[in-house]
């Protein structure tokens, strides 16, 4: 059985339509005619049949239709193109259109009324001109969301009993976990910068993919590190493949594609746009990092499904250009409520049941799992939109998209999570297709309305009041409830030095380190507050304000060039002459100062005043 492509034929006419049916198909359509003639011969039933396509005939017709062939007959009267598509129909509506029966070897037993609409699935153009007038519009598509998710999801899986030599069903409640991003990506992305100012991000001279150190490196910079690093120690079903890295991953691909980093030899150095990125509003840099991750060519996401083979070679000429795919689920991401959970396969029903439409493939007969004979997913039910395009999906969200903050993620491991591909060949060693298996839920945070434009401004999000620690006069932070979370550790030891397993002091030289790097006195004072029991004692609030005082006494303003002059009357006539002394400022006597930014318009009004400035070998 061969794979069904898209059927593209057109018709132009009902008589081209009627013609190229067969008399039995005809004499189906003949007992939906409000008629007694029954004629026998080809050329007098279409005859027939094209008399009543026309006028109050044919409005009598469309009501003699139920909701559903209505529905199928206004999707395709009011589209594009002329074609009747069952996946987004089946996807928008839950169910299809009769178009009546077929025996056990699938040939037209009866016609419903919509065959006199619909022939195979095509519309003559003459006909669904005559219709745009009589046929209102379908219904809008509509997404389904929720406040609120549940703290479990019931998992079955099989494990295979060595003893007995039998396969046993397990069923179990999992943890759903929740990967809450708007807070920590503009943490995460400063923390990457700077490892990647330090010299310790490598990735292939080829490819640009990190190497296993370099994930290795950037994982505990994470904020609770990366989604399954610990999971695997919970109650979950025991996974065997490797799932790797995510967000790891997912920043190394970033910062090159937005053009903060770039490649020196082996290694990642900053860009000037990377070092500006190091002060600048984060929310406005991931804004960036999206729009440009949007147009990327560094990297086709569907080759992290490792499992679908064929993406390389004669296979690679048939994939479709990533550009389209990404912006089909930005759209799609953009119509989601902001602050509302939204299921991964409801997602999938309204992307395919709207105008996001996209592929992967020219030609799935070049993608196969396991083997490329056996196994190809150009046989007919050998893939379906879940797994092709929602693994993509999946891998956007996941991977990127949850990694610059934009959507929170709820999910458990990937062992398990999905079963679409479970009828395929040869697939009994697969515990999961992809890495992104185990994302269930997804939710637009206001920092991805941001970056998607559906909003001007943003404000960063509050933290959330949970008293769990205790501040003392003496800057000793004690934690006082079980439910000090793993992200407050990280953030507690961003600022302060620790004392014991449950206490920690805030101390001078970590806090001017953490000021040094980029971090805030403000975030600090924001944090402790929203964690304290109490408010903070006087000693304290002094002692933050201290450090503010100290952090703003200092600010880099850029580097520069130093000019000596052979005396100080010549630096003094450049710093002061009307052509250059806004391009340069005195430092000491005989010496000057130029920021790079302003060196070669300084050079040029060094000219004018008569002077040159011999560049450096």
């Amino acid at each position: 059985m061969s794979y069904s492509q898209k059927n593209t034929d057109t018709l132009a006419t009902i008589t081209e339509a009627l013609s190229q049916q067969t008399v039995d198909r005809l004499k189906q359509l003949l007992p939906h005619l409000s008629t007694s003639e029954k004629p026998t011969r080809k050329a007098e039933i279409i005859a027939l049949i094209e008399q009543h396509l026309q006028g109050k005939k044919l409005q009598s017709l469309w009501q003699q239709l139920d909701s559903l062939q209505q529905a199928a007959v206004a999707e395709v009267v009011h589209s594009l193109d002329s074609q009747f598509d069952a996946g987004r129909f089946l996807a928008k509506y839950g169910a299809l259109p009769n178009f009546g029966s077929r025996s056990s070897y699938g040939t037209q037993q009866t016609t419903s009324p919509l065959g006199l609409f619909l022939y195979g699935d095509i519309m003559p153009l003459e006909l669904k001109q005559r219709l745009q007038k009589l046929v209102p519009p379908p219904i809008s598509m509509k997404l389904k969301s929720s406040k609120d998710i549940p703290p479990t999801i019931e998992q079955r899986w099989q494990e295979f009993n060595y003893d007995t030599r039998k396969r046993i069903q397990r069923v179990q409640q999992i943890p759903l976990e929740q990967g809450l991003r708007e807070r920590s990506a503009p943490q995460e992305l400063l923390a990457v910068l700077r490892l990647i100012d330090a010299g310790k991000v490598s990735v292939s001279e080829k490819t640009r993919l990190p190497s296993a150190a370099t994930l290795k490196a950037l994982t505990p910079l994470l904020e609770g590190s990366d989604y399954y690093t610990d999971i695997q120690k919970k109650d979950n079903p025991p996974a065997y493949q490797e799932i790797g890295s995510l967000r790891a991953f997912g920043w190394a691909m970033l910062v090159q594609a937005g053009g903060l980093a770039e490649l020196s030899g082996k290694k990642l150095k900053m860009t000037k746009a990377g070092q500006k990125a190091l002060t600048a509003a984060p929310e406005q840099t991931l804004k960036t990092l999206w729009k440009k991750w949007l147009k990327t060519k560094i990297l086709d996401e569907f080759r992290r499904i490792n499992a679908i083979k064929g993406q390389t070679g004669k296979g690679q000429r048939s994939m479709t250009a990533v550009g389209g795919r990404r912006e089909a689920i930005a759209g799609a991401l953009g119509d989601c409520p902001v602050n509302q959970w939204v299921e991964v396969d409801e997602f999938f029903r309204y992307m395919q049941g709207s105008d996001y439409e996209f592929e992967i493939t020219r030609n799935p007969w070049n993608l196969y799992l396991c083997d490329p004979q056996y196994g190809s997913l150009g046989y007919e039910g050998f893939h379906d939109w879940s797994m092709l395009q929602g693994r993509y999906v999946l891998c956007l969200l996941f991977e990127y998209a949850a990694t610059l903050g934009m959507v929170d993620v709820a999910y458990i491991s990937p062992v398990g999570a999905r079963d679409d591909y479970d009828d395929n060949w040869g697939v009994d060693d697969l515990e999961f297709l992809s890495r992104y298996d185990g994302l269930l839920y997804f939710r637009l945070t206001p920092l991805g309305a941001y970056c998607l434009n559906l909003e001007a401004d943003y404000t960063p999000a509050p933290l959330e009041i949970r008293p769990v620690l205790r501040v003392l006069p003496n800057r000793e932070i004690v934690a006082v409830s079980d439910s000090l979370t793993a992200a407050d550790v990280l953030a507690l030891e961003i600022y302060a030095q620790k004392v014991s397993d449950a206490v920690w002091r805030l101390d001078l030289t970590t806090l001017l380190k953490a000021v040094a790097e980029g971090r805030s006195v403000e975030e600090l004072a924001e944090f402790l507050k929203a964690r304290s029991s109490e408010p903070l004692p006087q000693t304290v609030e002094q002692f933050l304000a201290d450090m503010q005082s100290r952090s703003g006494s200092l600010k880099d303003v850029g580097t520069g060039r130093i000019i000596q002059c052979s005396d100080p009357a010549l630096a003094a006539l450049i710093a002061n002459d009307s052509r250059t002394k806004k391009y340069c400022f005195l430092a000491g006597e005989s010496r000057l100062v130029v920021p790079v930014a302003s060196e070669t318009k300084f050079r040029n009004a060094l000219q004018k005043l008569g002077y040159s400035l011999p560049k450096l070998s």
